[in-house]
């Protein structure tokens, strides 16, 4: 086995603004649950778990938007206990 190298690697490099920001990512997976419900109830026979499931998907996923859109202002304002890199 060969033996490795004692020099550290270069940090890796930041990402681009329009990758690292999660804002399109969270709107079209919520979009998605959403026209998978409008789906469910126009062409499904029976509401069920698929229907509840997708429910479930678009609730949480406006729920968890709401929560980091909290966490990025309060980042912004520079409270202390808010989660870092958000800006």
């Amino acid at each position: 086995m060969a033996e490795q190298d004692a020099t550290p690697l270069p940090p890796p490099p930041a990402l681009p603004p329009k990758l690292a920001d999660p804002v399109p990512v969270v709107v079209a997976g919520t979009a998605l649950w959403w026209l998978a419900l409008l789906g469910v109830l126009l062409f499904g026979r029976d509401f069920g778990v698929l229907g509840w499931t997708c429910l479930s998907g678009g609730v949480l996923g406006i729920i968890g938007y709401g929560i980091f859109a909290w966490q990025r202002s309060a980042a912004r304002r520079g409270s202390k206990t808010a989660q870092q890199g958000l800006d």
